[in-house]
């Protein structure tokens, strides 16, 4: 009991003349120890990283989820630990209403299986999305988030323990120079080796850990190439579904009633829109008349060349060539083929292939 009393008062002790020491600091009347520059550059350093962190965490997940809402009832499933409830994303949400509403046209209608076409695309795209979410949040954010409720409250708890040590010492520094016996004095002496042993080694501990952060660094540049693939992934999909659904609208008649035209109350006829819509080249926005030129020399020869692939592709029908990315193939190019297409040759395989997905070498 007397043991309990006597260390709770020295406890007691302690905390008073750590308050003291800290008030007296914040008021000029006492001196602070400061740490080495080195060990601040890294206390500077570790606190921008947990703040971009923190920041580039909530861009990322608002780019992922737009909907705070959708956000604010993940964040409480996953405290919770429980599987929030699947719902359709906007894609896949559009894609249900352009299919429904193109049923009730009627899918024989040039308009109501356009709709049933694009919303097949739209769903497509959807659960791309799903798949790009799903790869980010894995890959990307769950690093970083593990850094901050891991690494860095670690460093927190380590760094508020040097502030503390840092306070003993200080203390001990004023109590040996107030010290007037001898007695008094060399328990201030010994007091003073012992602050400062323990200060010494919890900045060692705490430098240690700051330095860690340069592996931290190298963890999320990882994650970052991870994620960048991801939308890459996800891009190239979306493109190449937008493009293959751009050619099945082309094939359409671009009227959607006999004579070209629909009649409107009154006797008004409305013009008629043309489905189909250009869309610009992978092929022209990455080397411009160059690549296009490359192409069409190609077509005028009637030779081959070899191209390197640049995305994956999956054939459609099996009059198309399926292709890897990086993979190297022969084409060629056949009189009557649309000129969009190129006829790809693997081995003894073959077939048509995308030019958009091609890259001519020399």
């Amino acid at each position: 009991m007397d043991f309990n009393v006597k260390r709770l008062a020295a406890d007691a002790g302690t905390f008073l003349s750590r308050a003291v020491q800290f008030t007296e600091e914040k008021l000029g009347q006492a001196e602070k120890t400061e740490l080495d520059a080195h060990l601040e550059k890294l206390l500077v350093r570790a606190e921008n990283t947990k703040q971009w962190t923190e920041r580039i965490m909530k861009q990322t997940e608002v780019l992922l989820q737009p909907n705070p809402n959708v956000r604010l009832e993940e964040f409480v499933y996953e405290k919770l630990e429980k599987k929030a409830p699947t719902r359709m994303n906007n894609h896949e949400l559009l894609g249900q209403s352009m299919i429904e509403s193109g049923g009730e046209f009627g899918p024989g209608t040039a308009y109501g299986n356009a709709l049933i076409k694009c919303g097949e695309t739209e769903k497509q795209i959807g659960g791309a999305e799903r798949e790009l979410i799903q790869s980010s949040a894995i890959n990307f954010l769950t690093p970083f988030r593990n850094f901050l409720e891991g690494d860095f409250k670690t460093i927190l708890k380590e760094r508020k323990l040097l502030q503390v040590k840092r306070l003993d010492l200080d203390a001990a520094k004023t109590k040996l120079k107030k010290a007037r016996m001898a007695d008094g004095r060399a328990a201030a002496e010994q007091e003073l080796r012992m602050t400062q042993s323990e200060f010494d080694r919890q900045a060692e501990i705490t430098r240690l850990l700051l330095e860690g952060v340069s592996s931290t660094h190298a963890h999320h540049l990882r994650c970052l190439n991870d994620f960048v693939e991801a939308q890459t992934t996800y891009y190239a999909q979306c493109y190449h579904y937008m493009v293959d659904l751009q050619k099945q609208l082309g094939s359409f008649p671009s009227s959607f009633s006999n004579n070209n035209q629909s009649s409107a109350p009154g006797g008004t006829s409305v013009p008629t829109i043309s489905v189909s819509a250009s869309l610009p080249s992978v092929s022209a926005g990455r080397s411009g008349s160059a690549a296009s030129g490359g192409f069409n020399e190609l077509r005028s020869s009637n030779g081959s060349r070899k191209a390197r692939v640049l995305y994956d592709y999956d054939a459609a029908s099996s009059s198309e060539l399926s292709l890897l990315a990086d993979e190297v193939i022969v084409v060629s190019s056949v009189a009557g083929m649309d000129s969009d297409w190129l006829m790809g040759e693997r081995g003894n395989q073959n077939g048509k292939v995308p030019i958009t997905y091609l890259e001519l070498l020399n």
